[in-house]
């Protein structure tokens, strides 16, 4: 048991790794020096700073010529807010060194540097925000590499202004500010920009995104139970605890062969051995998600995510797995290491038989559970480091659940179904799932590189084509393999039959051009030379250049310093679209939200440009654009700009319901 202990806190100490590396991306820390906390209008204040830089990294002087290449450290105030810059910054004696990434002498800090930053105490008045805050923008290298630009947003430990608490002031005005290690959560933007405040009710995103992977990967490790070469496993596991019990034990003696159906008569079996069992389990597969956020890495998250390769990669795998379900061929382990494994879990006693048996179980199920595991990498495409992880730990507790119930209570064994055909079945209604998927992803593919072959519509005529071979199979219209087509329809098999016929009918209007609701988020986007089937056979197609988008009918631009220029020319704010060819959220956004009337009619009033940060060609420069302009690089991400200044007035990342996002478009409106 203490072994067992020891396996668990490795597992735990691989996982517990992850977050010192995720630091390096931010290697730079502010502090705040001592500051007045009750000032008045007009008074100057300088305020100092510590800073602190880890490992190798090297943080640019203030002083740095911006021609040399690199970002020099700059500080500035927040927008409307109650300071104003006072003078000219200074900071402690930099070093003068050669830097291999701009082939250039440059002036930089090392471990530590300090910062004196002058200000003013302005005047309080109904436009002002109440928020006594710095913005320092910085660049850090190494000898080998850059991170991008970041801006921070610092408070200052002000509380009272003239008489007046700055904390009323916030709540008069519906602003939580929310401290973190000095810095304002969420108040990364760019200089002399206004914070990310938080209204009531702000939308938690990302929260919505993990309940639906988790579900995916739940879901998995259950529907994984129902395979054939996972489901017989079931009571021949439950027979070797019931073995290991106390009863088994004393019953070994006389009969050691008992089978499986016998074990029933045991209404319970040891909890010690199946949890045990159980954590095996998780563990086995959990080791899997852990080298997949090694492989990716945080830095990795969102270039995994866009990378073509990998879509088409795991259109592939999905491909694959999609056919070995439906019979095409079987994936298997080499039999000598699953008959290893069988033979050192009988062998061995105590906690290394249960892993022995844990292993066999993940070995000899791996033909079945191999598409189910890359159905849930294939949802790691979040952006998250960590989403391995957390989706082979959802996987596998599903998946080990039943194993872990069924060996502490041995009876429930006879309210199981027996197996049989009905197995097959949903290996193959589960294949044609996994072949719609791949659809998915190998369209990813084909944005990002503009190939312009995987279009809507032929994508919906995939689905379609899929959906009908799967309803006809239940229908006894043809027969899978060395199944024999069979001379009459079971009910079950009719009712198999019926979500694939109705989603199929669903389908057909996207062909002709309407939309799908939200699985137009699973689809490509529409193209100005989109046409329906219907169209194509009885009119010639409209002409038009390849993979020419409705962007542009619609008013859309893709040059973010064109929109900026335009906005300085006409005075009207301006509407950033940060998007992605291969994000779900994106399309579900302008398929469920950017259509409806209140939203559309809004969009009039700005300069619109959308811009595609996993772009083969633009992609790295925009994804650099979007982390100077937000501080974050997650899609969607829109920003709201004055025209006539350039400044930030407001921005949101993720699936905003409509009501939410009608609310954010009204700022850049009263602006």
């Amino acid at each position: 048991m203490r072994w067992a202990f020891l396996w668990a806190l490795s597992t735990l100490a691989v996982l517990s790794a992850q977050p010192s590396h995720a630091q390096l991306l931010d290697p730079v820390k502010f502090t705040v020096g001592s500051v007045p906390t009750d000032v008045t209008s007009g008074q100057t204040l300088d305020v100092s700073l510590e800073t602190t830089i880890d490992g190798n990294w090297h943080l640019y002087a203030v002083s740095l010529d911006p021609e040399s290449g690199p970002i020099p450290t700059q500080f500035g105030v927040v927008r409307d807010g109650l300071l104003r810059l006072a003078g000219d910054v200074s900071e402690s004696e930099p070093d003068l060194a050669f830097d291999p990434n701009f082939d250039a002498e440059v002036a930089w800090h090392t471990s530590k540097a300090s910062f004196e930053v002058p200000v003013l105490i302005g005047e309080l008045s109904e436009t002002t925000i109440p928020v006594a805050a710095i913005t320092v923008r910085y660049q850090v290298c190494d000898d080998r590499s850059c991170l991008p630009p970041k801006t921070k947003t610092l408070e200052l430990p002000i509380q009272r202004v003239n008489g007046l608490t700055l904390a009323d002031l916030q709540a008069d005005q519906e602003i939580t500010v929310t401290v973190e290690e000095g810095v304002l959560v969420g108040g990364e933007s760019s200089a002399s920009t206004t914070p990310r405040l938080s209204p009531p009710g702000t939308n938690d995103l990302a929260e919505s995104g993990w309940l639906a992977f988790i579900w995916i990967a739940l879901t998995a490790g259950f529907a994984a139970l129902l395979t054939p070469c996972v489901f017989p496993m079931v009571p021949l596991t439950v027979s070797y605890f019931t073995k290991q019990s106390p009863q088994g034990n004393a019953k070994s003696g006389s009969d050691s062969t008992s089978s499986a159906v016998n074990v029933t008569k045991t209404s319970r079996g040891s909890t010690g051995p199946a949890l045990l069992f159980g954590l095996f389990i998780v563990a086995t597969f959990t080791i899997l998600g852990v080298l997949l956020s090694l492989i990716i890495g945080v830095s990795g998250a969102n270039q995994f995510a866009a990378n073509p390769w990998v879509n088409l990669f795991i259109g592939g795998v999905l491909l694959l797995f999609g056919l070995s379900l439906l019979g095409f061929f079987e994936l298997q382990l080499p039999y000598q290491f699953t008959n290893w494994l069988n033979t050192q879990s009988n062998e061995k006693g105590g906690w290394i038989g249960i892993l022995f048996m844990a292993l066999t179980i993940s070995a000899v199920s791996f033909s079945c559970t191999a598409p189910f595991v890359g159905a849930v990498i294939a949802a790691t495409a979040t952006g998250q480091w960590f989403a391995p992880i957390m989706g082979m730990i959802a996987f596998s507790a599903a998946f080990a659940s039943p194993f872990v119930m069924l060996a502490i209570f041995p009876s429930w064994l006879e309210s199981l179904p027996k197996s049989g055909t009905w197995m097959t079945w949903v290996k193959i209604a589960l294949g044609f799932i996994e072949l719609a998927a791949a659809v998915k992803f190998i369209s990813n593919a084909d944005l990002v590189w503009q190939w312009g072959i995987v279009s809507r519509p032929f994508a919906i005529s995939i689905w379609i084509a899929l959906s009908l071979l799967a309803a006809g199979y239940f229908l006894g219209l043809y027969a899978m393999g060395h199944e024999k087509r069979p001379t009459s329809i079971s009910m079950p098999r009719f009712a198999l039959s019926l979500p694939f016929l109705v989603f199929s009918i669903y389908l057909i209007p996207g062909l002709l051009g309407a939309s799908l609701g939200l699985w137009d988020a699973w689809l490509p986007p529409k193209q100005a030379t989109d046409v329906s089937v219907v169209r194509s056979v009885m009119l010639q197609a409209p002409r038009g250049e390849p993979g020419t988008s409705l962007e542009a009918e619609e008013g859309w631009l893709d040059d973010l310093d064109e929109a900026l220029a335009l906005g300085q020319e006409t005075g009207e704010p301006i509407f950033i679209d940060f998007t992605g060819y291969t994000c779900t959220n994106c399309r579900a956004m302008e398929t469920q939200v950017f259509p409806l009337e209140e939203v559309s009619s809004r969009f009039e009033n700005f300069i619109k440009v959308r811009l595609y940060t996993d772009d083969g060609i633009k992609g790295p420069e925009l994804q650099k654009r979007q982390f100077e302009l937000t501080g974050t690089v997650a899609l969607p991400t829109y920003v709201l700009l004055d025209g006539t200044s350039s400044q930030k007035i407001a921005q949101v990342s993720g699936y905003i319901p409509a009501e939410e996002f009608i609310s954010f478009l009204d700022k850049g409106i009263e602006e």
